[in-house]
């Protein structure tokens, strides 16, 4: 979206003089029950299809909604949400429950949020009263989402969702208390203390804290974000945040990197410039920390940085008037522990823009949704990339490392989204490269509907190597040992047994911020029974490797995973 300010302001302009100009085929959902359902069936024929290459499933052919945004949340609901300025989603708030004096329409009775349940694949609306387009977030340490800026009276704002039971009806919550400057694109990241940060946004060349305290209640300037800005296209926002073993932070931003002591406000290191093409939105790639495998009582594990796709700059201004540009076909690897870092470059099988790149529980890499052409914003980019593509970061073999999966039929383009499950299913949303939601006389049309895709360890050739039943107990503290009881099928051994453990991401605009996979070190294997066991390995050594609150635990057999359990690190 990120047009050049006058033509921004035109097109806006047109947008809001004729808020009931879209082209819509599809009704809104007026019902008030809690919960909409839907049977879930496969999205095409994959009868003949090899289901050791993944398999997609329809879960629903509307939510109502766009998902421009989603959070997995330690109660097994997903919330989701698009923007609010639009005027109406096709999904009604029950009860009566109106929003008044939006930007768009002065009455506006439509959700734009929902709250996915997992476990039965039904959704209910969520009101959230601000404008949340293109905004940030970060999960706290108890649970809570923590949801910061957006657009127009959203750009200042802190929003919290926090897990509820059924029987509870949780909604957003918006607080007095404002961000110190305007966040639009801005990036979240949870810290060792459970302070969330945000940094950059457009025209936001700094970043601060929430909660604030008395050492920081001010704004901190960080002139890199500025450096790193393209005139006339930025290149720069949501950039790529870590949190590093050592507590500071690697930031990523157009093709340049640094890590930063934030506490001190200081540049403590300076990376080489990826190779090739731009990779921060517009041009828009995405990145990933790989799994940082664990040594017990080592603070200071091997940290490697994945970035994918992307787009060459000039590719937003060409978009513009109608020539779409090739994206980038590249992936850049660098060690940023090592003394000497280097990108080391790899080929994708093909262009990606608007990749989403997640962590899977095996430790390798999936890449899907975004187009082979353009860029990100409004009308910039064609030609889908419809297969999902599976990287194994261990394979010695460079030019074994990618493999192209099933495609699905449904064109995933700007302001789709993804996010892992805890069955190890990929949830995928989204898509509207248009102002308003437009389903008629346009080549990608609105995307309301919700997949799931399944990598292949899901297929029913591994089942007999699936571990089931796994338990717990927590919280966990940091260095300790705790263990992990499973249950594996008749005449299964436990070689090849790892456990991972996974945060939770919030993903919106071809970034899952906050994404983290750790391998545990495993201390013992014991076999309690026939069929079940029990592993026992050391939790992290620190709230840097590890910041504090819920995650994903996977025992993972032979490439196989078994349903995650939560855990708190505390």
């Amino acid at each position: 979206m990120a047009f050049n300010i006058v033509s921004f302001s035109f097109i806006f302009a047109l947008f809001l003089l004729f808020p009931l100009s879209c082209n819509s085929s599809h009704k809104h959902d007026t019902s008030q029950k809690s919960y909409h359902r839907q049977h879930s069936s496969s999205s095409f024929d994959q009868k003949n299809s090899d289901h050791t290459k993944g398999k997609w499933i329809l879960l629903h052919k509307s939510i109502g909604i766009s998902a421009m945004h989603m959070q997995l949340l330690h109660n097994n609901k997903v919330v989701i949400f698009d923007r609010t300025d639009f005027g109406s989603s096709n999904l009604s708030l029950p009860q009566g429950k109106c929003r008044y004096n939006d930007e768009a329409i002065k009455v506006d009775c439509t959700a734009h949020s929902i709250l996915y349940n997992v476990a039965t694949n039904t959704y209910r609306p969520l009101m959230v009263q601000t404008d949340v387009w293109c905004s940030s977030g970060a999960v706290n340490s108890n649970g809570t989402l923590i949801q910061t800026g957006g657009y127009h009276d959203g750009e200042r704002k802190i929003r919290l969702f926090s897990p509820c039971t059924d029987e509870e009806i949780c909604d957003w919550t918006e607080l007095q208390q404002n961000l110190t400057v305007k966040r639009w694109y801005s990036t979240d990241h949870i810290l060792p203390d459970g302070r969330i940060m945000i940094i950059g946004g457009r025209s936001a060349y700094s970043y601060e804290f929430f909660p604030q305290n008395s050492d920081t209640n001010y704004v901190f300037h960080l002139p890199f974000l500025k450096e790193t800005t393209d005139p006339k296209e930025e290149n720069n926002l949501y950039p790529f945040l870590y949190l590093l073993p050592d507590g500071n932070v690697y930031i990523f931003a157009n093709q340049r990197s640094i890590v930063l002591d934030y506490a001190n406000n200081r540049v403590v290191r300076e990376f080489p410039v990826i190779p090739g093409e731009k990779r921060s939105y517009p041009a828009t790639g995405s990145s990933v920390m790989l799994p940082m495998k664990l040594v017990a009582g080592d603070f200071s594990p091997v940290v490697e940085v994945m970035v994918c796709g992307g787009a060459n700059g000039g590719s937003f201004l060409q978009a513009a008037v109608g020539g779409f540009m090739p994206a980038s076909r590249t992936c850049g690897r660098i060690k940023i522990t090592d003394p000497d870092p280097k990108w080391v470059m790899e080929d994708m099988p093909s262009g990606r823009v608007m990749p989403d790149m997640l962590l899977l529980p095996t430790g390798d890499v999936i890449l899907l949704n975004g187009a082979s052409k353009g860029t990100a914003g409004w009308e910039s980019a064609i030609d889908p990339v419809l297969n999902p593509v599976l990287y194994e970061p261990g394979q010695p073999d460079p030019n074994k490392r990618f493999s192209v999966l099933n495609p699905t039929n449904i064109p995933r383009m700007y302001h789709s989204s993804a996010t892992l499950l805890p069955d190890g299913r990929i949830l995928v949303g989204g898509s509207n490269p248009h102002i308003r939601y437009n389903f008629t006389g346009v080549k990608y049309p609105t995307e309301l509907s919700l997949e799931a895709f399944m990598p292949p360890y899901l297929s029913p050739h591994h089942s007999h190597l699936r571990p089931s039943n796994t338990t717990a107990k927590g919280p966990i503290s940091y260095g300790q040992k705790f263990s992990v009881t499973f249950t594996l099928g008749v005449s299964q051994d436990t070689k090849e047994v790892m456990v991972t453990m996974i945060a939770p991401s919030f993903t919106t605009h071809s970034f899952a911020m906050n994404q983290r996979l750790l391998i545990l070190d495993i201390v013992e294997i014991q076999q309690l029974s026939s069929f079940a066991q029990k592993i026992t390995v050391y939790a992290p050594p620190s709230r840097n490797i590890a910041p504090p609150g819920y995650y994903m635990v996977f025992v993972v057999h032979k490439g196989v995973p078994g349903h995650s359990i939560w855990v708190k690190m505390q």
